[in-house]
């Protein structure tokens, strides 16, 4: 099954959650509509709300309450988006300025308050104390994750397992919680729900590393941001680490230099260094293996075409050059 088949199978419901997302971005502060509609048009995959609806959906759940649960789940990843754009100063992503780029700083991390609260706004229209928490609590790892990424920056000594800590609470969290919502609303037992969070957080795993790896081996046309830009932050993510156990020891130290320093500078340097080891074949490795085990955490479903394509989604974040 294709992206773009998964996408059809559920296009009304995505339809009816980007209208929720509109109705719900709107604002009488005209400021915080022109940055909400940038940033939410801005052309991304949406995979953390189409992981809701395909769980609930898997799970036989026929209300319109997953629609509104995904609209959250992105108004979430939108707000840490803005955020990390401000920390990082990235000035570009998806292939356009991001939102700190053309109205500044301050702005960009206020919407993305706005985002936030707004979110939860909505968490309590859905009435459910059980949802409140699987959020609050995704929201509260996924902050922690931001910071612990921001000590490991410059830090020649972070190691695989400390890499492994921040995508897990940065990223795998909100894949996690996205995919255990659809099976809350759906009435499934616990041991469900804890299937669908495991698919989740291993899928969200091997989307991160796969990201990790285009950073030094695509074209920034492919993945519609700055090759080099996770160099210039100083952030050693594991295509990085793993170039600096396997090189020779001047390569070695040269690396750890160039992570302590950061800039884009050494980006051909390291780009080099990367090629000549297993890094990127090493990263891809361990993104397939948690893909796997994403595929295995499936097995408690019934058989449909909605759990063939949330398999499907777990082969495209290792399969895939955006």
């Amino acid at each position: 099954m294709q992206f773009s088949q998964i996408r059809e199978l559920i296009e009304d419901d995505f339809r009816a959650t980007d209208a929720c997302i509109l109705d719900h971005l709107s604002s009488d502060v005209v400021l915080i509509n022109q940055i909400g509609h940038y940033i939410v048009n801005s052309g991304g995959k949406r995979l953390r709300p189409m992981i809701t609806l395909l769980s609930a959906r898997a799970l036989g759940y026929d209300g319109q309450q997953h629609i509104k649960l995904a609209a959250i789940v992105e108004f979430i990843h939108t707000a840490t988006l803005l955020h990390d754009d401000v920390v990082d100063g990235s000035d570009q992503r998806r292939s356009r300025d991001t939102a700190n780029a053309v109205w500044g700083n301050a702005p960009s991390v206020l919407v993305g308050d706005f985002l936030y609260s707004r979110s939860f706004e909505m968490m309590v229209a859905v009435d459910s104390m059980r949802i409140m928490e699987v959020l609050a609590h995704a929201t509260n790892r996924i902050a922690e994750g931001e910071v612990l990424q921001l000590l490991n920056c410059n830090d020649p000594d972070t190691d695989e397992a400390r890499y492994r800590e921040v995508i897990l609470r940065k990223t795998a969290t909100l894949f996690e919680a996205g995919a255990r919502l659809g099976a809350i609303i759906s009435g499934s037992g616990r041991n469900v729900e804890d299937a669908m969070a495991t698919y989740g957080l291993h899928l969200g795993m091997a989307f991160q590393m796969i990201d990790d790896a285009l950073d030094y081996g695509a074209s920034g046309d492919d993945i519609g941001k700055n090759i080099g830009d996770d160099l210039a932050e100083g952030k050693p993510t594991l295509p990085l680490i793993r170039a600096i156990t396997q090189s020779d020891a001047p390569t070695r130290e040269r690396l750890r230099g160039i992570i302590e320093n950061g800039g884009s500078d050494d980006v051909a340097a390291v780009r080099t260094a990367i090629e000549s080891t297993d890094a990127i074949a090493y990263t891809a490795r361990l993104a397939t293996e948690e893909a796997t085990k994403a595929k295995q955490a499936l097995q408690p479903l019934p058989a449909s075409p909605f759990r063939d394509a949330l398999a499907a989604l777990a082969d495209f974040s290792v399969d895939r050059s955006f």
